[in-house]
């Protein structure tokens, strides 16, 4: 189960989100789930589930409620500025407060020679992946300067860090302008109260990891320092310290998740 290190270790949690209301995109599956869920355990108020997948949106908001925060699921699609604008303000309407947002979802083309992909693949991963960061900043930011400040992490990638990425080129180019823009936006919203941070994570089992193509998991976690793939309830750690009161002086960083990826 995703998240069962957050379950068995939810007694132990120190209360990192206690009175806030958190946001996350793409948070019906894997690392916004997981993340979404932790919020919750770490005593969010509520928490607001984004995503274009009813089902799986509802079953997380109602974990979410089953671990004591306030929480609802809105359909939306983050390539879509008025499905953003609709989910802030459904936000703000909802709870009164958008406190910590996690821009999360994103896309990652099946893997194949750059050549090989066509305009609609390049639309569809640039739109998912940057597109969707600089909506949910436009009317984020505003939200949270109009409340005194707030902190948003962006999940960007560990192949917008480390090129080249074979058969990823198209993914690796959209998580290298993600990070670019998360670190512009940082040091434009640092002096309003705004912290804004990334997670890169590395070779996580996801289910967008799993559908782009990789022929041997094995093979590509004995290539890692530590032998093993990543979870995604490690990678929501990262991002709720990220968005916690620990990281009070953290700015502008991207933070691997990444099992000594970058470092080998």
């Amino acid at each position: 189960m995703e998240t069962s290190t957050q379950l068995e270790n939810a007694t132990s949690r120190r209360g990192r989100m206690t009175g806030r209301v958190g946001l996350v995109t793409g948070g019906g599956s894997g690392i916004g789930r997981a993340t979404a869920l932790l919020m919750a355990w770490e005593g969010a108020i509520a928490v607001v589930i984004a995503g274009r997948r009813e089902q799986e949106g509802e079953a997380v908001a109602a974990q979410c409620r089953a671990a004591g925060a306030q929480s609802l699921y809105v359909k939306t699609d983050v390539t879509r500025e008025a499905d953003v604008a609709h989910l802030v303000r459904t936000t703000l309407s909802q709870f009164g407060r958008l406190d910590v947002a996690f821009n999360n979802a994103g896309y990652q083309e099946r893997r194949a020679p750059v050549e090989v992909q066509d305009t609609a693949v390049y639309e569809t991963v640039f739109d998912a992946n940057v597109r969707s960061v600089f909506l949910c900043l436009k009317y984020q930011v505003p939200a949270m300067e109009a409340q005194g400040g707030g902190r948003i992490v962006i999940n960007a990638s560990v192949s917008g860090q480390r090129n080249p990425n074979p058969g990823l080129a198209l993914y690796a180019a959209s998580k290298a302008a993600v990070i670019s823009l998360m670190r512009s936006a940082a040091m434009e919203c640092a002096p309003r109260g705004i912290r804004i941070n990334a997670v890169a994570p590395g070779r996580v089992v996801t289910d967008m990891m799993l559908a782009s193509g990789i022929a041997d998991i094995s093979a590509v976690a004995a290539g890692l320092p530590l032998r093993r793939m990543g979870r995604p309830d490690e990678v929501a750690e990262a991002v709720v310290w990220l968005a916690s009161d620990e990281a009070s002086f953290v700015v502008g960083h991207v933070l691997a998740a990444d099992g000594g990826f970058m470092a080998s």
